[in-house]
């Protein structure tokens, strides 16, 4: 049975077309009869992860593009939301805190939300360094695709509803803090700004990641590794999260929760992102992330 990825790539005008890659070439599902997006596709996803499976195994009878002839988009346009983790790693709740580290009976994860049609971008677009802040942090994190309608989810049961797995990067500026309030933090300020989301290369299916609790997380700013982790130290699993915001929300197919960052952002010693830079992330078993920063408006 042959692996496939799930992808948008740019059509002849622009225009998103939805492909899988397979063995390093693209085929486009509009051409091959199965869907008009990714999104569409996410909605019945047992049934399409057959049919795509069908697709790979018989990718010869397909037109195909190499990949390297193709402009990737992010793997859904857009998610309707984005569930971010916030302190889910020890190790960056300690470099975030002076050192203090949470007691997890204590507590419950902890999430905030960011606009997909506003924040997601994909891989090779501008990070666009936006002109109301001077504070741009990067965050590696493994994100999950949500495959079916969640509600009332035990943990056990969680990772039935994950499509696929993918890259997210969530932009942070650290200087947006909330003037003449009690609380401490401005997530909408802080998280939610233009292209604060770069996702992809592409999605790939659960069934390719056989432990997503086991995947290397890597990020580097040019050529200096700044965050080198793996996903076994989140501090509540995929599981746990899931079971926690399908007792709230009912979670739907192309929801994406970005489950946290490792230790290693520019926060702590005052790291930024600035214009020339370029941002790599690396998740074992998905592949590559790049966007390269620019100075925005």
């Amino acid at each position: 049975m042959a692996s496939f990825k799930l992808l948008n790539y740019a059509g002849v005008n622009g225009e998103a077309r939805p492909g899988i890659l397979v063995d390093g070439n693209v085929i486009d599902l509009v051409s091959a009869g199965l869907g008009a997006s990714t999104y569409e596709l996410l909605q019945d996803w047992k049934a399409n992860h057959d049919r795509l499976t069908k697709i790979a195994d018989g990718a010869t009878s397909y037109t195909s593009r190499p990949l390297s002839d193709v402009d990737l988009l992010a793997p859904i346009l857009y998610p309707p939301v984005v569930y971010n983790a916030a302190a889910n790693y020890v190790d960056h709740q300690k470099e975030m805190s002076g050192g203090k580290q949470l007691v997890k009976s204590d507590t419950h994860p902890y999430f905030f939300l960011k606009s997909g049609p506003h924040c997601i971008i994909g891989p090779g677009a501008d990070i666009r360094l936006p002109a109301v802040s001077n504070f741009i942090d990067w965050e590696a994190e493994l994100a999950v695709v949500i495959g079916k309608s969640a509600r009332n989810v035990k943990a056990s049961d969680a990772l039935d509803y994950v499509a696929g797995y993918t890259i997210f990067n969530d932009l942070s500026a650290r200087d947006m803090k909330p003037v003449g309030r009690t609380f401490n933090v401005h997530w909408f300020a802080q998280k939610n700004f233009d292209g604060s989301g770069p996702m992809g290369p592409w999605i790939v299916p659960a069934s390719d990641i056989p432990d997503p609790h086991d995947v290397d997380i890597k990020l580097w700013v040019n050529e200096e590794l700044k965050q080198d982790s793996n996903s076994k130290y989140l501090f509540f699993n995929i599981n746990e999260q899931i079971e926690y915001i399908s007792a709230r929300m009912t979670m739907r197919p192309g929801d994406v929760v970005a489950t946290g960052t490792p230790s290693g952002v520019g926060a702590p010693y005052g790291g930024r992102l600035k214009p020339g830079d370029t941002v790599t992330i690396e998740i074992g078993g998905i592949g590559k992330l790049v966007n390269p920063v620019v100075q925005g408006d």
